[in-house]
């Protein structure tokens, strides 16, 4: 091959690299001009322009009487750009020393020198989005540190960066906090349980977004799409009541070490649910209120409060009267291979179906329903379905636990469901459908969904209204409805449950006392047989306007009957509501006396409020024109003396001895922001009284 050859094939092949070089780089011009042109325009809008979501302000949930018993607040944390475009190195060095020393006082934790090599190391590193500090700070902090150096510039020409974030916060402490319920995360994205989770898309509202447009080097808003902030959720709970009940049933839980409890008030017409407290015990002697909604979502046997649904069976279906005799025995009964036992002893003998309700003897009330039943369980059953107690109520809040109410020919269906069922065992409900359905009674037979929410507002303005929502008009008969409530004042005054009977006005209910089933074991466990005492009934009897269900769950102490354990709260938080429900309710009876010369003692407070008490009790006052918005009291021998308490504005004032709600209002016009921790009378709080008030500053009272 010749030297021209050579040089001819070298030629060759260079012009062949260069030809394959130019089809490459054409290819990419044609594929980044028509195959990946969108891709690279987005990717130069996303660095001229920039978008932020706005988060919207989740709606608070009050009280009946427009009390926040949830609200989100707003932390911060604190974020710098260092490479901002008005930050520049004269800008930095001429400030970073101030503002060490500043974040250095404010934090507390780290010296001056430590956050100024911490910010010049993220500099030279080019962080657009560095964490001055892991503490969230509040409202009234961040206006504080806003004016520190190179802060006080702003965002453009000093990097400050704020990120706000919304925390959930309950002003009441733990009252109502199950039903209430909490959120997802720390930003409170989303209800998980209670009614931030049944109502989270009316409490959320909507995000907004605003974008940002780089022009001339400076960051320019461009568009900005508001958030719709969350509406409001007002609830039926009143949190005075909810307070009245998880002290009374607190109180009972500790006395009986018992492993959790529930107690529920409803009002009789409405079902508007006023008070709902789940109470567990989380370790000894102490008792928590967010662990589980026992109140809606256990379902168990109810025990003897079934009775009153055996009773309406019978009564409805015309098989016995009031006047007929039951012959109970020495207080055991065999159904086939089983025994049942009347709780008294040596049992009552032959008595009246009346006495047989009253005195809750199991033996009495089985063979009232085995004998006129066995031959066709499922009438009995029929009835027990007609007045809804196998169907769930259906409320909003999620969890809800299934009723068990058998039929024969179901699989476990035996010889002994029917007596057993009849005096609640082999049936399942949870208390809130246990008091739902006597709740119909004292409602004249009309059975009412319970109610949580009354209302949805925005801005002052109701947006929505909830009414009652029936679920069955008639349970029974007017004549059945008119016997049972009989029977169930005949409990409170010659029955089971004499021990909360009073003089100033009538309770109709019924007592249980359930053995706890353990599965395969039976009712017997490790430790035993454990119990469920409780005690459902309404108030005032003769014009019911309140209905109540206590249910103490495994009391230990040998003490476990429904009237000594359950019955004992209710009374507590009857005679409580109708204190402060006196105006509201029917008087049944004369009022106590005073005795002569003797006037009981009584908390100091607000003057309106106590000048309202006296007077309505008739009480002689002294000093009652005083010029004082609180005062204090003193019993004297014909009289209450009030006597001016003053409240200092510019000082922590002492507010041991007071309830929660005198406290947290003395202290809030103070300027404080009070956390309450517990249930009861204050006995501590975390800032010292006497000392100067700093506005804004956060306050711990503890009660019990």
């Amino acid at each position: 091959m010749t030297i021209k050859q050579k040089i001819l094939i070298r030629l060759g092949i260079i012009y062949s690299l260069f030809g394959v070089l130019v089809l490459f780089i054409l290819f990419e011009l044609v594929k980044l001009k028509i195959f990946e042109a969108s891709k690279w325009e987005e990717k130069a809008r996303t660095l001229e322009s920039n978008s932020v979501v706005i988060e919207a302000n989740r709606g608070n949930i009050l009280d009946e009487n427009g009390k926040k018993i949830s609200l989100s607040v707003p932390s911060y944390r604190i974020y710098m750009d260092l490479h901002a475009n008005g930050l520049t190195g004269a800008v930095f060095n001429d400030g970073i020393d101030s503002l060490a020393i500043c974040l250095s006082q404010f934090f507390g934790d780290h010296s001056a020198s430590y956050y100024k090599r911490d910010l010049i190391q993220a500099r030279r590193k080019g962080e657009r989005y560095h964490l001055v500090h892991p503490r969230k700070v509040s409202y009234i902090e961040l206006q504080q540190i806003k004016e520190f150096p190179i802060f006080r510039r702003g965002r453009n020409s000093g990097g400050f960066i704020p990120r706000q974030y919304e925390e959930r916060r309950l002003p009441f402490g733990s009252l109502a906090a199950r039903t209430i319920g909490k959120l997802y995360g720390e930003r409170a994205k989303g209800g998980m349980v209670g009614l931030e989770r049944a109502y989270d898309n009316v409490l959320k509202g909507a995000n907004g977004v605003s974008t940002w447009k780089r022009i001339a080097g400076s960051w320019i808003t461009e568009e900005e799409i508001p958030p719709r902030d969350g509406k409001n959720l007002i609830t039926t709970l009143n949190i005075e009541l909810q307070d009245v009940a998880e002290q009374s049933l607190m109180r009972q839980l500790r006395l009986h070490d018992a492993h959790h409890g529930v107690a529920i008030l409803m009002e009789v017409e409405t079902g508007a649910v006023k008070a709902m407290v789940n109470l567990y015990r989380s370790e000894p002697g102490i008792y928590i209120e967010d662990h589980f909604n026992y109140a809606i979502g256990e379902a168990l046997e109810p025990g003897s409060t079934f009775k009153l649904a055996s009773m309406i069976a019978a009564l409805e279906d015309g098989k016995v009267r009031l006047s007929d005799s039951i012959d109970t025995g020495n207080g055991a009964y065999r159904y086939y291979d089983r025994i049942m036992r009347d709780s008294h002893y040596g049992g009552f003998g032959k008595i009246t179906v009346r006495e047989a309700f009253e005195k809750s003897s199991n033996i009495g009330i089985s063979r009232m329903i085995y004998e006129n039943y066995k031959d066709n369980p499922r009438r009995f059953v029929d009835r027990l379905y007609s007045i809804g107690l196998n169907k769930p109520l259906g409320i909003e809040i999620k969890g809800e636990g299934e009723p068990v109410i058998k039929y024969p020919g179901d699989p476990s269906w035996s010889g002994v469901t029917l007596p057993w069922m009849s005096i609640g065992y082999e049936v399942k409900m949870t208390p809130l459908q246990i008091l739902a359905f006597y709740n119909a009674v004292a409602n004249n037979g009309q059975l009412v969904k319970p109610m949580f929410v009354k209302a949805i507002s925005q801005h002052g303005e109701i947006l929505r209204e909830f009414e009652p929502q029936v679920l069955n008009p008639a349970i029974c008969s007017v004549a059945t409805l008119e016997k049972v409530r009989e029977l169930l004042k005949g409990v409170v005054e010659r029955g089971t449950a004499t021990n909360i009977r009073n003089d100033i006005y009538r309770i109709a209910g019924k007592t249980g006392t359930a053995q706890i089933a353990r599965g395969r074991t039976g009712y017997r466990g490790d430790d035993g047989v454990e119990y469920v005492a409780s005690f459902v009934g309404f108030f005032p009897a003769n014009q019911p306007m309140y209905s109540c269900i206590v249910v103490v769950n495994s009391p230990s102490n040998d003490v476990y009957y429904g009237n000594e354990v359950a019955g004992t709260v209710f009374r507590e938080i009857a005679d409580r509501v109708y204190a402060l429900s006196y105006d509201k309710l029917p008087v049944e009876a004369t009022r106590p006396q005073v005795k002569e010369g003797f006037f009981p003692w009584s908390k100091g407070g607000p003057m309106d409020e106590l000048s309202v008490i006296f007077e309505e009790l008739d009480f002689p006052v002294q000093n009652q024109a005083l010029n004082s918005n609180w005062v204090s009291t003193q019993a004297l021998e014909h009289a209450i003396k009030l006597r001016p308490k003053s409240i200092p504005r510019k000082i922590v004032p002492l507010v041991k001895g007071m309830g929660a709600k005198d406290a947290v209002v003395v202290l809030e016009n103070c300027g404080l922001k009070v956390e309450v921790r517990g249930v009861g009378k204050v006995v501590s709080q975390s800032v010292e009284p006497g000392i100067p008030v700093k506005k804004g500053q956060r306050i711990v009272i503890y009660l019990e």
